[in-house]
């Protein structure tokens, strides 16, 4: 019984797969196969449709799988690597999903439910992926093509959420479709056998596939270089960012390019673009019983107030120091790396709805406003963000809404999903996207000594950012924001490129290149975890805490203790479940009891 609790099998019943579409999403009715069924091609394809389904960590209507709710094992991470990274406050009030507070402020304890959410989402994955190899290596006739195709995107995914669970927990068991006891210790390093699987799946994963969803060579290659990078092999992670860079495409065959405007990257109509290297899918209005498919684990995350026009919630509003970062110099168009604070940028804390308010007027990177909520600007179509009136405690969360997911005005009906008591979007999650790989790639050039090349690819970045077609417009008519948008710029934006040779020195470099990702990147979930593998966790945490505590109540008290935030603690469920004997076979994280 322990076994079976620690981790669930779900057999997942007949899918109906076509090129380019997302029936693919939807959640079955749980249930054993018969094995005459699953040892065929056919079943070999539908417990791989289940390894997929499995990576928004959702069971169906709002719930994670494991029982906790949707947003405990939200595949991006917004509470474990956005909130806790220092991009967004918690947001809401005081005491609203209190266990987000213990983990924002760095003093997480193990008995916290959200990680053992966490933990079985990615587990559950991981038995998916089993299942699927197993299988597949016991169907009779099957061509070498296809079952090399099926374990290979099988092995992708496992990796994935392999990777996952490492960068959260660090110290984690290592289940394979071989492993008779599943009652494993958590006391060996388990990249390799990550990175084991991402080279198999490069190496043996077509061009493209026929469906937009599925992993393909090169998004197993862009993967495979992340796990490179996090384990500061460089040399390696070149030679694979070289390959992707150079020849990569998407599943269904568009060359990896960066989108024209920034915002297409948070768009439902321009999902799957030529920049997603590999996103879950997201589809809104295909469940009844609540937006499962349609990135329901940032259901939380909407303005909320006295005229917000979503039903829920305010959460995960971006810090004040998130928001600094923007600010660029005006002579150059670029950002203040050492001292953004120090030209932090008008906010409209303290003041009341009705009262006069002028956004600030220096210059700006356009890519603020398209990833940060503030009063009066545009806030897609929905109208001119008003402040105050959007936010459920400006004291505690700050003033500021998220943007990334949410979706618009014109389409809410379409790619809003209010089946629910919180809304969902039909906004794919990129887990990886090509300005990431730029970006990463520029770090490992860096770490070896190429900077120009690394100022190339950052330069890229920004030159996209500069385009001025990508930039927030003022409405034509303000009262009536889905009228469309003038040429006029929503604010004062300016966003330079660095000049030849500005990357000097190593220090230099990945400090740039730190900072483009933290602002590029910024509310993707990948904060924390950057931090983290650079080894400046503790020195840029703490002072965001004492930053954003002279404004805001939420991470008063906050402190990040080196050697132990690192990671969050080993979910105490997990390690008594573990016990034999009385013995508990998994070891908890350093620091934690």
């Amino acid at each position: 019984m322990k076994a079976k609790k620690y981790f669930s099998i779900m057999l997942l019943s007949v899918f109906a797969l076509g090129a380019c579409k997302k029936t693919f999403l939807d959640k079955s009715i749980n249930g054993a196969l018969e094995p005459k069924f699953l040892q065929t091609e056919a079943g070999a394809n539908e417990l791989l449709v289940g390894a997929y389904a499995a990576l928004d960590g959702q069971q169906g209507g709002d719930a994670a799988f494991g029982g906790g709710s949707s947003w405990e094992a939200s595949p991006d991470n917004w509470i474990y690597g956005g909130v806790a990274g220092g991009d967004a406050s918690k947001g809401s009030i005081a005491g609203d999903q209190q266990p987000i507070e213990p983990i924002m402020k760095y003093n997480p304890d193990a008995s916290n439910g959200f990680f053992d959410s966490k933990w079985r989402a990615d587990y559950e994955g991981v038995s998916r992926t089993n299942n699927t190899i197993a299988i597949t290596n016991k169907v009779p006739g099957i061509t070498a093509a296809a079952k090399t195709n099926i374990i290979a995107q099988a092995r992708f995914l496992r990796a994935h959420y392999y990777f996952d669970l490492k960068k959260m927990f660090n110290n984690v068991p290592y289940i394979d479709e071989t492993t008779t006891d599943i009652n494993q210790p958590n006391t060996t390093d388990i990249w390799p056998k990550i990175e084991a699987d991402f080279l198999y799946a490069y190496n043996n994963l077509p061009n493209t596939q026929g469906n937009v969803g599925r992993a393909n060579k090169w998004a197993a290659g862009a993967y495979l270089a992340k796990t490179y990078l996090y384990e500061h092999k460089y040399t390696e992670a070149k030679s694979v960012f070289d390959a992707v860079i150079a020849q990569g495409v998407t599943a269904l065959g568009l060359k990896y390019d960066l989108n024209e405007k920034f915002n297409d990257n948070f768009r439902t109509a321009t999902n799957n673009s030529a920049e997603s290297v590999f996103a879950v899918q997201a589809a809104a209005n295909t469940d009844p019983n609540g937006p499962s498919n349609a990135n329901d684990g940032d259901m939380l995350n909407f303005p909320y107030g006295n005229s917000s026009p979503f039903s829920c919630c305010g959460f995960y509003q971006p810090s004040i120091e998130l928001a600094n970062h923007y600010r660029t110099n005006p002579a150059t168009g670029l950002p203040y790396l050492d001292d953004y604070n120090s030209h932090a940028l008008k906010t409209d804390m303290g003041v009341a709805a009705g009262a006069n308010f002028a956004p600030d007027a220096g210059t700006i990177d356009p890519r603020l406003d398209w990833t940060v909520g503030r009063r009066g600007i545009p806030y897609l179509d929905w109208g001119l963000h008003p402040g105050v009136d959007w936010i459920r405690d400006q004291q505690y969360g700050g003033p500021y809404s998220p943007i990334k997911n949410v979706y618009g005005q014109a389409e809410q009906s379409t790619n809003g999903d209010n089946t629910s008591w919180a809304p969902g979007s039909g906004i794919n999650v990129n887990l990886i996207r090509y300005a990431d790989v730029l970006l990463m790639a520029a770090e490992a050039e860096a770490q070896l000594g190429n900077f120009d090349k690394a100022e190339s690819y950052v330069n890229m970045v920004r030159s996209r950012a500069a385009n001025t077609s990508g930039w927030v417009h003022k409405y034509k008519n303000d009262d009536n924001p889905t009228a469309g948008f003038t040429n006029t710029p929503a604010a004062n934006y300016k966003v330079g490129t660095y000049p030849a040779g500005a990357f000097a020195s190593k220090d230099f470099a990945l400090k740039a290149i730190y900072f483009e990702r933290k602002i590029e990147l910024a509310m993707e979930g990948h904060r924390f975890f950057d931090l983290v593998r650079w080894g400046i966790a503790d020195t840029e945490l703490n002072a965001y805490v004492t930053y954003q505590s002279a404004f805001t109540n939420d991470v008063k008290g906050g402190k990040f203790l080196k050697g132990k935030n690192e990671y969050y603690p080993i979910p105490l469920t997990e390690i008594d479940l573990s016990s034999k004997g009385g013995t508990p076979v998994l070891k908890q994280n350093p620091g934690y009891h």
